[in-house]
């Protein structure tokens, strides 16, 4: 596999469409499949728990999240969240999980001098599977006719780009895992983003899970038993 700079737009957009590359269904198929997937254990999660729904966080529509509590949720309770000039402010330790274009965003946190924002979150760690931490490759397929990212904004919110030293920061895990049947361009920027945090001094480590691909890597986290399931818990558990 060559650089991506020289790849042409066909092979860029084929490298960068996860779907194309599971041994396990057609395109449309494992893209319908995951839907269904990521809809039921939305339910069950809501059935079994606690929910603040579309909470905003933001003025725009599409600025909302949804918060998940436990059923038994007691004073004692070690997470707590309040709403402080627009921004959720995390009181006790948190870990960010993010897949796909949600490891991009999760990323972006850690990239993000939030001291310019008035708030410092603790955030003990992060768990990022299967994302994109280079935008400038996607600039050149047809995902960014629908962006319209310029190279200098790709560049600009490219996490790759943006790997911040740790000194007098504060100090995270973090977690990058890629699944076995992604693309080679997915494996290769985690690869790189992996070795970028290890040079800028974060305490990161780069796990490949066997026999799954880009949707199913994070479907089967309500799997008690699946490798990743286990090593979130572990490092959480040790935090």
């Amino acid at each position: 596999m060559g650089k991506w700079q020289e790849m042409t737009k066909e092979e860029l957009e084929t490298q960068y469409s996860p779907s194309r590359w599971s041994p396990r269904l057609d395109k449309d198929a494992v893209i319908e499949a995951h839907v269904q997937a990521t809809s039921e254990a939305t339910h069950s999660a809501q059935m079994a728990t606690q929910t603040l729904l579309n909470v905003p966080y933001g003025l725009s529509e599409g600025e909302k999240l949804d918060v998940y509590l436990p059923k038994d949720l007691s004073e004692t309770f070690p997470l707590v969240l309040y709403i402080h000039g627009g921004y959720w402010q995390f009181l006790s330790g948190v870990y960010l999980l993010g897949h796909s274009a949600g490891a991009h965003l999760a990323a972006m946190v850690l990239s993000t001098d939030w001291k310019e924002f008035g708030v410092v979150p603790n955030i003990k760690g992060a768990f990022l599977v299967s994302g994109v931490y280079d935008l400038e490759p996607i600039t050149h397929t047809y995902v960014n006719d629908v962006l319209h990212m310029s190279r200098e904004v790709a560049q600009w919110n490219s996490p790759l780009k943006c790997v911040p030293e740790l000194e007098n920061r504060r100090a995270c895990q973090v977690l990058i895992t890629v699944a076995q049947h992604d693309s080679p361009e997915f494996c290769r920027q985690s690869q790189e983003y992996f070795e970028a945090l290890r040079a800028a001094g974060w305490s990161a480590s780069l796990l490949n899970i066997a026999d799954t691909d880009h949707f199913d890597v994070i479907e089967k986290l309500s799997q008690e038993d699946y490798l990743l399931t286990q090593v979130i818990l572990q490092m959480i558990l040790k935090g």
